[in-house]
């Protein structure tokens, strides 16, 4: 299975969220340690007694205020034994309720001079804890100091800071998921456009270099070193063209005397050579024709049926001398755009493979814009199809030949955007299908 790589764009986005995160809570625990450890014991009344005890003051039937037992009075008395309160009521009447601490007995009837009050007892068991509020009951506005159930003040920090905690974390990462996204696209962008320099750089258009200015400060140095190594591989793809191209085209010339020397002869097993000193000729004729092709050799109008009928009279010969026999087949004519001389040689080496290597007749036949190569011989296995058109390789190792003549072919059909099928014959034997794009499918758009 193959092994997923990691996204470097979800490693960024993840890893600032997560530490975000992980800061608002290191925070809000700081905040909540400071503050408990900062500040004095006590207990905090809870605010609902407020509510409570204001809802319990009613009028009695002499028209005096009077404290109820509500169910909720009765409740909360039940939970705090210790329950007290006092209230001032808006017509100056005063209403107590429980044991109001003699501390507070003095402040009851100045109670409408103060706005609200929590007030924490310092002491257990807390009874001096009370809190005050302006409330409204059955009685109109009052104010009201009481004492009930109590809380540490411990809880109500946490409660406080955990909601506060909450409400940062909330909105930074409301504002991370929509931010943070967006900074690494951007960060990112000049990443993505050399990436896309370096996916048009191929072997047919060398000398494009990716953009050093686009990319982040410490992705450069590696920018760097990716352009000068294209800048190596350039220099030896050239010194090795010339190379191959020098060697070429210096066989021409001893293939050329062992031809006029073969020609001349009499002795039949040196006139048998003739076939394979054509197709020597042939193979270094075509590294010339790639040589041209990689440095832009112009491309003609090419009618595959006049190309295919010249190729086959000139083999024809070659083929007689051997016993064996080629015809042309024309299923529907075609015209292409190409290189007239590295098609014919193409054209003719598989057509000396096909005589080396297949039986005793080879049809050549033209389909529109493409061209087939059929012969009668034992065939090509299938799994050997696209091997054979690999360099240097041959189906039998100990065989005549280089194992060029095939790769040699796809190359050129490359440098013309074609493509090269192998397939058995229905008879037996191998077909070889070159299917060049037609002129009006010209230029192609992903060579």
């Amino acid at each position: 299975m193959k092994h997923r790589q990691p996204s470097l764009k979800f490693r960024l986005i993840s890893r600032q969220l997560i530490l975000q995160f992980l800061t608002v809570v290191a925070a809000a625990l700081g905040f909540i340690v400071f503050i408990v450890s900062s500040a004095p014991d006590g207990m905090y009344v809870e605010e609902a007694v407020v509510k409570v005890a204001a809802n319990s003051i009613v009028w009695d039937a002499a028209g005096a205020p009077m404290v109820k037992v509500t169910p909720e009075l009765a409740k909360l008395q039940e939970e705090s034994p210790d329950l007290w309160f006092a209230a001032r009521l808006s017509d100056t009447n005063l209403v107590t309720f429980g044991q109001v601490p003699a501390e507070y007995a003095p402040l009851i009837p100045h109670l409408d001079k103060l706005s609200s009050a929590d007030i924490r007892g310092q002491f257990e068991p807390f009874t001096l804890s009370a809190v005050v509020r302006q409330v409204a009951g059955p009685l109109g506005d009052m104010k009201i100091i009481a004492h009930g159930r109590v809380t540490p003040f411990t809880a109500l920090i946490t409660m406080a800071s955990n909601m506060v905690a909450a409400a940062i974390f909330l909105a930074l990462a409301l504002v991370s998921i929509v931010a943070t996204p967006m900074i690494v696209r951007r960060a990112l962008a000049g990443i993505t456009k050399t990436a896309e320099e370096a996916a048009r750089i191929d072997v047919g258009r060398r000398g494009i270099r990716l953009s050093e200015d686009r990319v982040p400060r410490e992705i450069g140095p590696l920018v760097r070193a990716v352009n000068e190594a294209f800048d190596r591989l350039d220099a030896g793809y050239d010194r090795q063209n010339r190379f191959i191209a020098s060697a070429a085209h210096e066989l021409r010339t001893p293939i050329a005397i062992l031809r006029m020397k073969i020609d001349a002869t009499s002795d039949k097993s040196l006139r048998a050579l003739s076939l394979d000193l054509s197709r020597l000729g042939t193979l270094s004729e075509q590294l010339l024709d790639l040589h041209r092709l990689e440095n832009d050799a112009p491309r003609d109008r090419i009618d595959l049926v006049a190309l295919a009928r010249s190729v086959a009279a000139d083999q024809a010969p070659l083929l007689i001398a051997v016993n064996k026999a080629i015809g042309v087949v024309v299923e529907q004519p075609g015209v292409i755009l190409g290189n007239p001389s590295s098609i014919e040689r193409a054209l003719a080496n598989l057509i000396q493979n096909a005589v080396e290597h297949g039986g005793d007749e080879v049809i050549v036949r033209v389909d529109g814009s493409s061209v087939e190569v059929e012969d009668n011989g034992p065939g090509i296995p299938g799994e050997e199809h696209e091997r054979v058109l690999e360099p240097f390789y041959r189906l039998r190792p100990r065989a005549s030949g280089t194992g060029l003549g095939l790769n040699l072919v796809k190359q050129v059909l490359d440098h013309h955007c074609g493509r090269v099928t192998i397939t058995a014959a229905p008879a037996g034997g191998t077909i070889v299908r070159l299917d060049f794009p037609s002129i009006k499918d010209w230029p192609p758009g992903n060579c």
